[in-house]
């Protein structure tokens, strides 16, 4: 087996995820991407908006490497949440085109230091506030990937689009009918384990 190079391996991963949460966006209206789809207010340009900002905190500030991005949302004194959600007045062009500045920053500092090199999360608590490199790449892998998992239920329940990308459903090829005929046996199954309760099961 060839060894891999471990930057080059979080960069594919950190990328990938980048890539599922921006594709998100495209061809919804601006309404449909700033629609709050859950009660506690998730939407599909909130954490575009969120997943910039944690990149220019994690892989900028923490290695003592600030951006210069002026972000109002995450300053001392912002309003709960402010990062989780877009403006009328911030424009999707201006919330995607921050992300971007984002990831070069982000990757311009990858490139920049070795993985065992220690930076200070000034949020966290005093003397639990050091961080390697290696340990924040994969912490903000972990949060894109799980935001982009967020905004792959959010645009199935919007318009039915599915998938990593617009040419990589990563799902079952199935047409209409499979599908409705699937999630039909799966409502089954679950309405039979719901009828039984715990005594019914079987394993």
């Amino acid at each position: 087996m060839t060894p891999t190079d471990p930057k080059a391996d979080l960069r594919f991963y950190l990328q990938s995820a980048r890539d599922a949460l921006l594709w998100k966006l495209e061809g919804l209206s601006e309404y449909d991407i700033r629609r709050p789809a859950t009660p506690t207010g998730t939407n599909l340009l909130g954490l575009v908006k969120h997943a910039a900002s944690v990149e220019l905190g994690y892989l900028g500030d923490v290695f003592g490497r600030p951006s210069g991005e002026p972000l109002p949302w995450v300053a001392d004194g912002a309003e709960t949440n402010a990062d989780m959600w877009a403006t009328a007045d911030e424009s999707r062009a201006f919330v995607v085109e921050l992300y971007r500045r984002a990831w070069a920053h982000a990757d311009a500092t990858i490139d920049a230091l070795a993985l065992d090199t220690v930076g200070r999360v000034p949020w966290w608590a005093e003397g639990r506030d050091e961080v390697t490199l290696h340990h924040a790449v994969t912490r903000v892998i972990a949060d894109t990937q799980r935001h982009a998992g967020h905004a792959d239920i959010i645009r199935e329940l919007t318009d039915g689009a599915v998938g990593m990308r617009e040419d990589n459903a990563a799902l079952p090829t199935g047409g209409a009918a499979w599908w409705e005929e699937y999630r039909g046996r799966l409502e089954q199954a679950a309405r039979e384990a719901g009828g039984r309760g715990i005594s019914g099961q079987t394993r």
